[in-house]
């Protein structure tokens, strides 16, 4: 570390202490050459968790785009607002334990997590999302995938 007094890299460390919840590190440092005493931070410095977009650009996940795409298929919908935030919470645990190894997931994978979870929750907010999520080009595919969730359901 470089004493910001005289400006050598010859100094030691008088006393550290955890700080933050563990977070960071305060250290005390005295210089060597000069014996100004200054403070150091170290912060963990951590990969924000990313969302691969259909075009492969990368973005930071964003709980609250997600919350509210929930939100907007549930909307008029027979479910509490805990629900949707439990919902919110199982889907962003499975995205980041899905992704642990590269810090990302696709929004493909990331809406088929929605899509399983809306469908055992509210088969209505299923198909409003799935209407946005899948871009259905005509009616005929909205259709199938109408019957396909009452298969699931007469099963």
């Amino acid at each position: 570390m470089r004493c910001p007094s005289c400006g050598s890299f010859d100094d030691k460390v008088i006393e550290s202490r955890t700080m933050a919840n563990g977070e960071s590190t305060r250290r005390r440092r005295e210089c060597n050459s000069c014996g100004y005493r200054f403070t150091s931070y170290e912060h963990i410095e951590e990969k924000p968790f990313m969302v691969v977009k259909r075009d492969n650009r990368r973005q930071p996940f964003d709980r609250q785009k997600l919350e509210k795409g929930i939100e907007r298929a549930l909307e008029k919908r027979p479910v509490s607002t805990l629900t949707i935030e439990n919902i919110v919470n199982e889907i962003e645990d499975l995205a980041i334990t899905k992704g642990k190894v590269t810090r990302e997931i696709s929004t493909s994978e990331l809406g088929d997590l929605v899509l399983e979870r809306l469908s055992s929750v509210d088969k209505v907010a299923y198909i409003r999302f799935a209407s946005v999520y899948k871009h259905f080009e005509n009616l005929d595919e909205f259709i199938q995938e109408v019957k396909k969730i009452d298969d699931t359901t007469e099963k």
